[in-house]
């Protein structure tokens, strides 16, 4: 297997049960699968010897949520035949599970999956289903898939995805989300759309407070009713949208090397995750995108612990509201939340 960077001091992180709630499947491709791409479509896709700087968002590049999202630009061009989609879908599941991952929700946007060879959209979607059921069942890994669509795409767009997603929510299909360039699109257009999935029956995660201000939060959270939030680091710039977002109990997938890599924050170090906890918001941890960072979600429970201060009991409980913030039906919430404690406890005492 490719894998992602390793801590020397990882084994207990790599140990832990572990939720993930915020993971692109278009930013988790191994590097090694990408430069076997390469190789054999050379004619139009990068060079196989300049496909490592995907993996490297950091170091010699400009960290700004415009070469962040750049990334995204040259991978969608990979996706040239089904077999290589369902490939990637099956390998992101496996990748997590060997990482300890107990629960994964894995967002993915049909879109980008189907343009450059204008694949229907539904197959798409029924290819990635497929390979991520049948890597869930042999990897012992629960995963949920949630669909994207992008601020600067058209709302048709969106509502066509929405669509083949309710049509697919007895597949795993659990929720929408909305991503994309923050800083110069709006959501509210997508607030139709995004009413007409919920009464359809799916959940709602929304990426905002990340590339603008705790307006964008407040507008997700308020207007378009958003039931988790992707990133929302922002959000510590207005005290009144803190106290909104606690009194809504509202839950934030946070994403520590995406922030520093997108420029949403200097270094590491000055990360706001230790800040939101004190303010009181339900905090999870997230890798992102683990094949354009190079990490895992040991590194960033690692990170969590030795950069910022979060103790192992910290992590744990971070771990937990991961799950309690999952899109699962109550009773299986219920029994992700008692098999974690449980594990997690055991860890402690071992």
């Amino acid at each position: 297997m490719g894998s992602f960077s390793k801590s020397a001091h990882a084994d207990i992180y790599t140990r832990m049960p572990k939720v993930e709630l915020h993971r692109h499947l278009e930013g988790s491709l191994r590097l090694d699968t990408l430069i076997e791409i390469a190789g054999r479509y050379r004619d139009i896709l990068p060079s196989s010897r300049d496909i490592p700087a995907l993996g490297q968002v950091q170091e010699d590049d400009e960290m700004t949520f415009s070469n962040f999202l750049s990334k995204f630009q040259v991978l969608r061009y990979f996706y040239q035949t089904p077999e290589i989609i369902r490939r990637v879908a099956y390998e992101v599941v496996e990748d997590a599970a060997r990482d300890g991952i107990a629960y994964l929700e894995l967002r993915f946007a049909p879109a980008a999956l189907s343009r450059v060879q204008n694949f229907p959209m539904g197959e798409v979607m029924d290819w990635v289903i497929e390979k991520v059921q049948q890597a869930s069942e042999e990897y012992k890994i629960i995963t949920r898939l949630v669909t994207t669509f992008n601020r600067h795409e058209e709302v048709s767009l969106a509502e066509k995805v929405t669509q083949l997603a309710v049509d697919r929510i007895d597949k795993g299909i659990v929720a929408i989300d909305l991503a994309g360039n923050e800083a110069e699109f709006s959501a509210l257009p997508f607030a139709g759309v995004i009413k007409e999935a919920k009464e359809s029956g799916l959940y709602a995660t929304i990426h905002a407070g990340e590339w603008s201000g705790a307006e964008n939060v407040r507008q997700a959270l308020e207007v378009l009713q958003a039931d988790r939030i992707g990133h929302g680091v922002r959000i510590l710039e207005d005290p009144q949208t803190v106290q909104f977002a606690c009194d809504q109990k509202a839950s934030f997938e946070v994403c520590l090397t995406s922030n520093y890599q997108s420029g949403v924050v200097p270094r590491v170090e000055d990360h706001p995750l230790p800040l939101m906890l004190a303010a009181g918001l339900n905090v999870t941890i997230n890798t992102d995108d683990p094949g354009i960072s190079q990490i895992t979600l040991s590194d960033e429970y690692r990170q969590a612990c030795e950069k910022l201060g979060l103790t192992i009991p910290d992590l744990h409980g971070r771990i937990l509201a991961a799950a309690r913030a999952s899109f699962l039906p109550d009773q299986e919430r219920q029994d992700l939340i008692v098999a974690l404690s449980d594990r997690l406890a055991g860890s402690l005492e071992s």
